[in-house]
């Protein structure tokens, strides 16, 4: 009897554990690498003007979708959502330019590289990299916001100091040096930037043909990276994404802040696509009853007051009054108006619930069914597929994994 007993419950044990471990992992990835790849400022339509075939092809025998970027619609922002799954309001990057009282006298912007490389204004959140790191996935970044930070004291095992002038051939060609590499040292989660589009956008607006030949030249880079993978024989899932999409501007669309807010009263951290404000002491009462009121393209909210659709008012970056104009609408100064020499003619930051803001999705390779088409979803579930991807536990999030179940292969 003893035999017996002892093997029912050796038996008894293997099951309960075959059951444990087919419930708590996520899905196995088996041996593929997952790629994300962020195309700046490309909208889902773009995908449909024929410059693109590579990306079109993906689209066509993959996943296709379209993500409602997060408030507000600017790079940094989304970047860090994407890849935490956090709206900006949790995980602190409110804007590409930005305050924070614990940091007093710093101004994070794009070109300040000292702030951008300071984890301080990074470690509110735990991105995608981190935690593969801490669970011996390892990493690259080819150019990502916040990948140059040791964020929490991590680093992605391999990464890249931005550099704008490194051609979209030459970013795909780093990634598949990586690639190259022995197993031990090659990464299993890796980031792609392209940063074309949006600059040919911001420059020449969204229906001009400096856009499709930047389209056309990421989507080339694409391709050279889908070949190369092939030639290598390297299993990879690709997650194709943009951080928003883009409006077209005019000179003639213009909403003058000096013409609004009293002079000398308040700061305005940033201005264009939005207009952020900081009353200056004593000042307050006078700055909110002059932005307040009704406006004819724009309106304004104390920082509590941010309609909840927005999920974006409570984090201490945000400065106490926000200004979102219509979209195609910008608020700039009589002065900078009068000193550009060439205005842009396109930009982002409006309501992300407009369709112009909208951000591709596009999802190819052996853990993605064929021919599937999503609905529109907010893009920070793309933080949870990329944990599924990758095997990673995801940290708290604001994602839906459901949002993107109808993609994955059974």
């Amino acid at each position: 009897m003893i035999p017996a007993l002892r093997l029912i419950c050796v038996l008894w044990s293997a099951l309960a554990l075959a059951a444990c471990t087919t419930v708590a992992p996520p899905r196995d990835p088996g041996a593929a690498t997952t790629i994300l790849i962020s195309i700046d400022g490309f909208r889902p339509d773009y995908l449909d003007r024929g410059v693109t075939p590579r990306l079109s092809a993906l689209a066509a025998d993959g996943v296709r979708g379209s993500m409602r970027p997060s408030f507000p619609s600017k790079t940094f922002p989304n970047h860090y959502t994407l890849v935490t799954g956090l709206r900006p309001d949790r995980h602190g990057v409110v804007d590409n330019t930005m305050e924070d009282p614990t940091i007093p006298g710093v101004t994070f912007r794009i070109s300040n590289k000292a702030a951008v490389t300071d984890a301080a204004w990074w470690n509110d959140a735990t991105p995608i990299w981190v935690s593969a790191e801490r669970a011996g996935v390892r990493s690259g970044t080819m150019f990502w916001p916040g990948s140059e930070a040791a964020i929490q004291g991590v680093r992605p095992s391999l990464w890249a100091a931005f550099d704008q002038t490194k051609t979209s051939a030459a970013r795909t060609d780093q990634v598949l040096a990586w690639l190259d590499l022995p197993p031990d040292r090659r990464p299993r989660l890796i980031t792609l930037y392209f940063d074309l589009v949006d600059s040919a956008g911001h420059d020449a607006g969204p229906d001009s043909a400096q856009v499709n030949a930047a389209a056309a030249e990421v989507d080339a880079a694409v391709g050279r990276l889908v070949d190369g993978l092939s030639a290598r024989g390297v299993r990879a899932n690709l997650v194709i994404t943009a951080d928003h999409g883009m409006a077209a501007t005019s000179p003639d669309r213009r909403i003058f802040a000096d013409d609004v807010l009293p002079a000398g009263a308040a700061r305005t951290p940033a201005m264009g696509a939005f207009m952020t404000v900081a009353p200056n002491a004593g000042r307050e009462a006078e700055v909110e009853r002059a932005l307040l009121r009704p406006h004819p393209r724009m309106q304004c909210w104390r920082k509590g007051d941010i309609p909840a659709r927005y999920h974006f008012g409570t984090h201490r970056r945000i400065p106490p009054i926000f200004c979102l104009p219509q979209t195609g609408w910008e608020i700039t100064t009589r002065d900078f108006a009068a000193r550009q020499t060439r205005p842009s003619l396109g930009a982002h930051g409006f309501d992300p619930f407009d369709p112009e803001m909208a951000a591709i999705f596009v999802a190819h390779g052996p853990a993605f069914r064929r021919g599937v088409t999503l609905r529109r979803f907010d893009n920070v579930s793309v933080y949870p597929l990329l944990a599924r991807l990758t095997g990673v536990r995801p940290e708290p999030n604001d994602g839906r994994l459901a949002d993107l179940r109808e993609a994955l292969a059974p």
